[in-house]
């Protein structure tokens, strides 16, 4: 392990690219445009995801630099949620008097259930849709679904799809959707920040950094309770999809898919 540390912080390719990624994306710096009422904020972190998403299918990146890129990715988010645990001390006062809603938005989470397994099912998606919807699909996910129906199954294989493109595009879509919604709609930006939360630390940072983008005056509250939420989502999520999640998403699939269930009845006993 220490001889992979070692490595990584020797490997000048790496850090030149990085550093060069930094460089070319504060230049450009932020930029908006009006969709309606609504603003789509762009930071320089959305440019330096795409930028290196770009560079990973050139030469100049090769594979050595994205193993070595990935322990970095940790390091980075863990100073700022370093940087947010400082900033959550002042504000547990307004933290403790928002309570109820910061504890019930866990339940937020379950909105790609209810959304997006109607849509997986009439895309023609089987039992892959369980392990898809049934949560953001986070690492602790991901590790319920293999113990729960196996790494092979239907629903491995829907879970780690989107695992995946979460990974990939998640902090991208995070970081455009929380400033435009929180410009078109009349919520307080504070919800937006709890909304942020959902137990991944780039795509919380993503959403937040919108949002202090968007609303300069509430940096600080914004980020403590973007860190709150999403502390709450990496310690209770697991318990909300294993109660609640995924008993909810099989009941869900079960009622959808039940024409189709007696469509495929009927044409076994007509056949024999």
């Amino acid at each position: 392990m220490k001889q992979e540390l070692t490595n990584i912080w020797k490997d000048w390719r790496l850090h030149a690219i990085v550093l060069g990624i930094v460089l070319i994306t504060e230049t450009i710096g932020t930029h908006s445009f009006t969709v309606g009422p609504g603003v789509v904020l762009l930071l320089p972190m959305l440019y330096a995801i795409l930028i290196g998403l770009g560079l990973f299918f050139t030469p100049l990146l090769k594979e050595k630099q994205s193993k070595n890129a990935e322990p970095l990715i940790v390091l980075g988010v863990t100073l700022l949620i370093a940087k947010i645990g400082v900033i959550i001390g002042p504000s547990l006062p307004q933290i403790i008097e928002a309570g109820p809603a910061l504890l019930l938005q866990e339940f937020g989470n379950l909105g790609t259930i209810l959304i997006a397994l109607p849509v997986a099912v009439m895309l023609g998606l089987k039992r892959e849709s369980i392990g898809m919807t049934h949560s953001v699909a986070r690492e602790p996910n991901v590790g319920l679904i293999m113990d729960k129906y196996g790494f092979n199954s239907p629903e491995g294989r829907g879970v780690m799809a989107i695992y995946i493109f979460g990974t990939v595009f998640g902090a991208v879509f995070m970081g455009l959707i929380a400033g435009f919604l929180a410009t078109w709609t009349p919520l307080h930006p504070l919800s937006f920040a709890m909304a942020s939360g959902i137990g991944s630390g780039s795509m919380m940072a993503a959403a937040s950094g919108s949002l202090v983008t968007a609303f300069p005056a509430l940096e600080q509250d914004i980020l403590a309770f973007a860190g709150a939420s999403n502390l709450l989502s990496l310690s209770t999520g697991l318990y909300m999809s294993i109660f609640i999640g995924i008993p909810l998403t099989e009941k869900m699939y079960q009622w959808l898919t039940r024409d189709k269930r007696k469509k495929m009845n009927r044409e076994v006993k007509e056949g024999a």
